[in-house]
């Protein structure tokens, strides 16, 4: 009988091929996944051939998951018992679901993302799955601003945040979890902290921000000069795909939160263009619309309305503020680059936005074909 030597390198790079075969098999689980950065998460793991388990509340619309040959199982964020069967035999899991909004009851962000991502985390670490993703927030830093401040993933959480910032409170409790987690178990992690998300299937910000535009009630904050963190959602999923794949990305945060440099002005009139509307060019005061927003505010909680007031100072501070977070991290670490830039991202974000539903205008249409330049990986 041969004797195998256990140590030799060149059994052990054998092992690790079949260990990588073995996990192929093994279906990825993304938590919100009908959402829009959950969906290109599942969308980019099937180009890839992987085979995905998304979870979904009974009742979802699941067509475009069912479409990429994704798998559905029902269940819910709050539901612990639901999780520890979806987690069963899983490779990684992407977890992307959150209550998103800057305006609701705390008690819904409280059930479903914080006390969602501890059941979820607990499930995990009962599967003993290989790695767990989780999507964060630039938020869960806190509502920092200031002329030519830039940020990195070194900068604190939960900075200068207010009684009411409930989504961004509640990124920095779920993530605080996730790290409390990932040192008392051992449960390997990687938290992607994206920016203002923007792309196809994106059924919030760029459906208000285009009926905005062309109801001429859309101002610029400030003079529209600052620079956005602004991302396409298939460029994060990109990026939350390579860090689970990288055994360096274990026990790392990642900003993932701009595709290149973009002024307020520059995005809102970028939009404007495919719309085939004049620019926008009306502005206010940043200090002026941020207390403007509080007063909304507090009328809103005084009277328990169920409505998001008509501004926030949540919105004001992504659309307005001075301050730049950076990803040179993940660049430099995992070399993730952005392969879907601002022009081709915003037409297809646009022309995705008119096809389900949005009023296209009465002249002759300024939405422009996509870039049909191949790109790696992307939606």
């Amino acid at each position: 009988m041969a004797f195998i030597d256990l140590t030799n390198s060149r059994y052990k790079h054998y092992r690790r091929l079949l260990m990588a075969v073995r996990n192929d098999r093994k279906p990825h689980l993304v938590t919100g996944g009908t959402g829009l950065l959950g969906s290109h998460i599942v969308e980019q793991l099937r180009r890839k051939g992987l085979p995905v388990r998304v979870l979904c509340r009974p009742g979802s619309d699941t067509s475009f998951l069912q479409s990429v040959g994704a798998s559905v199982v029902e269940g819910d964020i709050t539901n612990a018992s639901s999780l520890r069967h979806a987690c069963q035999d899983v490779d990684t899991v992407f977890h992307a679901a959150a209550r998103v909004g800057d305006w609701g009851p705390w008690s819904e962000f409280v059930m479903i993302s914080i006390d969602g991502t501890q059941h979820l985390l607990e499930a995990a670490a009962g599967a003993q799955v290989r790695r767990f993703i989780h999507i964060s927030s630039i938020s869960a830093y806190g509502h920092v601003n200031g002329r030519g401040l830039v940020l990195d993933e070194k900068a604190p959480l939960g900075v200068n945040l207010s009684r009411w910032s409930y989504y961004s409170r509640a990124k920095v409790a779920a993530e605080h979890l996730v790290w409390q987690m990932h040192k008392a178990v051992q449960l390997p992690v990687t938290v992607i902290r994206p920016s203002w998300l923007y792309g196809p299937r994106d059924r919030a910000s760029m459906a208000r921000l285009c009926e905005s535009i062309r109801k001429r009630k859309l101002k610029l904050i400030g003079n529209g000069e600052n620079r956005l963190n602004l991302v396409h959602a298939a460029n994060v999923a990109e990026a939350a795909i390579m860090a689970a794949q990288c055994d360096k990305a274990n026990g790392q945060a990642y900003n993932v939160c701009h595709d290149g440099s973009i002024s307020q002005r520059e995005y809102f009139n970028r939009i404007a263009a495919q719309l085939g509307e004049p620019e926008v060019t009306a502005s206010i005061p940043y200090g002026l619309a941020k207390s403007l927003a509080f007063v909304l505010e507090c009328i809103g909680h005084l009277t328990k309305s169920k409505k998001a007031p008509l501004v926030t100072r949540y919105a004001l501070w992504l659309m307005g503020r001075q301050c730049f977070f950076e990803c040179e991290k993940i660049k430099n670490q995992l070399g993730w680059q952005p392969t879907i830039g601002y022009e081709q991202g915003i037409a297809d974000a646009v022309e995705d936005y008119l096809t389900c539903g949005g009023p296209r205008s009465k002249g002759k249409s300024a939405i422009q074909p996509a870039s049909q330049t191949p790109s790696k990986e992307t939606v």
